[in-house]
């Protein structure tokens, strides 16, 4: 017997972290909900850290997901960014694994691959796709749009893996 299982997926920034809650039961995705935890642009760099880990710590205390899928930070030119991203990840991961949940994390283009077909899309596409696996998913912006994506991925990517172990076991 199948068991209905909730991913959140989160899409890590410091201005913006972007989640996203599904659920699958074998092959059908539903939309729960998404959103996004913001941060004051005008605080320090520990006080946004402390904001977006008590927002994520409040959807995953309300939402009771089983696993959690989290995008992996692509290093840009600016070093500074690319840190505060990695900090902002680091909290993206830590909620949800002292939760107790398992965490996964995917590259963005294989987020991309497994919504649009594509490592390489544009975010219309991703929209337009959420549409369709999804019709009653709402999202506001790309970071929850995001998020939904990783979840998505991450429901895919646990399928087959899950197949895998069937077929190796007997």
């Amino acid at each position: 017997m199948q068991t209905t299982i909730r991913i959140i997926g989160i899409d890590p920034g410091l201005r913006r972290t972007g989640w996203g809650i599904i659920e699958t039961l074998g092959n059908s995705l539903r939309f729960v909900a998404s959103g996004t935890v913001t941060s004051d642009g005008d605080m320090d760099l520990a006080s946004r850290l402390c904001q977006l880990h008590d927002g994520l710590a409040e959807v995953v205390h309300s939402y009771q997901p089983h696993e959690a899928a989290v995008e992996q930070t692509f290093v840009n030119k600016d070093a500074t960014a690319t840190l505060k991203l990695g900090q902002a990840r680091g909290i993206a991961m830590l909620v949800p694994a002292r939760a107790g949940l398992r965490v996964a994390e995917y590259a963005p283009n294989a987020v991309k691959k497994a919504v649009i077909g594509v490592g390489h899309g544009e975010k219309q596409q991703i929209h337009m796709m959420l549409k369709v696996l999804m019709p009653k998913a709402e999202f506001k912006g790309n970071d929850a749009a995001d998020a939904l994506a990783i979840a998505i991925c991450h429901a895919h990517n646990r399928l087959s893996v899950t197949s895998r172990l069937a077929a190796l076991m007997g």
